[in-house]
C-alpha cells in the first residue's frame, strides 16, 4: 500500500505542485503525493509546468484548498514555504508533519529560479521521504 504525502503551500501553484508532479513521477510506486495551498491561487504557474516538462515530467495539476484534503489520513504533511508552515491547519497535526522551505520562483518569474527550485525538490524532497518511510 502507498503511503501518502500532502505538499502544502500558501498558493499552491509552484513549489507544491512540483513537489507532487516529481514524487508522482519518480516515486510512484511507493508514495501517492497531492498538494494544496492555504489560500490557492487558482492556477498552476505556467514556468513551474515549463519547469516539470524539461526534466519530462507532464503535470496535470490544479490549485487545490486544504480543505479538500480533510478527511485524507496522511502519511506525512510537508510544508514547502514558511507562510504555510504558520498557518497549517490544526486537523492537519493527525500525522507526521515536517517543513522543508524553498523560496518562491514566481517572486522573480526567472526561468532560472523555477529550474533551481525544481531541482532542489528532485534532490530533498525524495531524502526527506525516505528518512519518514
Amino acid at each position: 500500500m502507498k503511503r501518502k504525502v500532502l505538499f502544502l503551500c500558501t498558493g499552491n501553484s509552484c513549489r507544491s505542485q512540483m513537489a507532487e508532479a516529481i514524487v508522482n513521477a519518480r516515486m510512484g510506486e511507493e508514495w501517492q503525493a497531492v498538494s494544496a495551498g492555504t489560500k490557492p491561487a487558482g492556477y498552476v504557474h505556467p514556468k513551474a509546468l515549463e519547469a516539470l516538462r524539461e526534466i519530462g515530467i507532464q503535470h496535470e495539476g490544479r490549485s487545490k484548498r486544504a480543505d479538500e484534503f480533510r478527511e485524507v489520513d496522511f502519511d506525512v504533511v510537508v510544508t514547502v514555504c514558511d507562510s504555510a508552515a504558520e498557518e497549517c491547519p490544526v486537523w492537519l497535526g493527525k500525522g507526521k508533519r515536517t517543513h522543508h522551505s524553498f523560496p518562491d520562483p514566481a517572486l522573480t518569474d526567472n526561468m532560472d529560479d523555477f529550474r533551481k527550485v525544481r531541482d532542489d525538490i528532485a534532490r530533498e524532497i525524495p531524502q526527506l521521504l525516505k528518512q519518514v518511510g
